[in-house]
């Protein structure tokens, strides 16, 4: 494939796809919607994209827990999304497309050893925040200033055992962690849903299956953000997704 070709992934209840579609596509990517039927009947493969999105909203109406029932769909191609990881080829899950992730277990080859429950505020936050880099392992070009991002979510509070938490310091997983508006760590509303460590994003060992909360899609241009960030040169997600272009 001489194209970088992403699949953006849907079904019933998702939404921000145009956003992702958009964002992916202005980064230099050939994206394409890909409907979870698609997979069923056999029109689309996954091992013919480059990379796979899995966007936000309310997939299933987030009946049992956000983001179960979109996994189980995905259960089928289990084999194939393991041999697209294996590849080297990237996964992004955003806001429900990474509790998708988390339900399917692919940072922990397999095992689900986290959980994204309830916000501590028992609410829906939906504002803007900032995160920072937290890795060296992937996405290094962002260097380690903060960004603003929005979120919008009532179940994104990263919750682990000490031991799963220890494992994903050690191993560098730790992709993305809320921070305030000068890059320190702090707690809410900075921390929109109280997760541990400020966590707002994962990656699996490897590095090329990120899952985060916030929206990046959702601000390709300066003009779509808050207050001063307005004036920046690029907006976060235009930065975001050619880094993620130029690292597929």
């Amino acid at each position: 494939m001489d194209s970088k070709r992403a699949m953006v992934l849907r079904m019933e209840g998702t939404n921000n796809e145009e956003e992702a579609f958009l964002s992916l596509k202005r980064a230099g990517f050939e994206p394409e919607y890909v409907h979870i039927n698609d997979l069923a009947r056999k029109r689309k493969f996954i091992d013919d994209y480059n990379l796979m999105f899995i966007p936000g909203g309310f997939s299933a109406g987030d009946y049992i827990r956000a983001g179960a029932i979109f996994a189980a769909r995905l259960r089928p191609f289990l084999s194939d999304i393991n041999k697209f990881i294996d590849s080297g080829r990237f996964i992004i899950g955003v806001c429900n497309g990474f509790q998708v992730l988390t339900e399917l277990g692919l940072f922990f080859n397999g095992d689900r050893k986290i959980a994204l429950t309830v916000n501590e505020s028992n609410r829906f936050e939906c504002r803007f925040t900032y995160i920072r880099l937290s890795t060296k392992k992937v996405l290094s070009d962002l260097g380690n200033r903060p960004f603003q991002v929005p979120v919008a979510h009532l179940e994104g509070r990263v919750y682990c055992d000490n031991k799963t938490l220890d494992e994903l310091i050690e191993n560098d997983q730790i992709i993305f962690r809320y921070v305030d508006n000068n890059g320190n760590y702090s707690g809410y509303p900075w921390n929109p849903n109280g997760s541990i460590m400020n966590i707002a994003g994962i990656t699996n060992d490897s590095g090329n299956v990120i899952g985060m909360m916030p929206h990046p899609e959702r601000v390709y241009y300066p003009y779509q953000m808050s207050g001063n960030e307005r004036n920046s040169d690029k907006g976060t997600g235009e930065i975001f997704f050619r880094i993620l272009y130029n690292s597929t």
